[in-house]
């Protein structure tokens, strides 16, 4: 599997990608930030300036159903922000 799982599109990164050149990704959880940022640039063909990582853990759920009581996790994953260069842009539509 790749560094870059997928990117993250949200209202409020759609919002911080506009005003500060910053993009989210789910990454890989043993990727470092300079293999994030030469996929990145490698990936999308632009300028990293920065890159920040986020380790979410997997929440506990749990729910009661017709069939008792059922628990479980969600999964553990990592997020990457990066940081590009002002005056490009990274457009995420544009294979639809």
């Amino acid at each position: 599997m790749g560094i870059i799982m997928k990117p993250i599109v949200t209202e409020k990164m759609t919002i911080i990608g506009e005003k500060l050149n910053r993009y989210a990704f789910v990454v890989n959880k043993e990727a470092n930030k300079i293999e994030i940022k030469n996929a990145v640039e490698k990936l999308y063909g632009v300028d990293v300036e920065a890159v920040n990582t986020i380790n979410y853990s997997g929440k506990s759920k749990s729910k009661f159903t017709k069939r008792g009581y059922v628990s479980g996790r969600t999964n553990a994953i990592k997020k990457a922000i990066v940081t590009i260069s002002s005056g490009q842009t990274i457009d995420f539509y544009s294979n639809i």
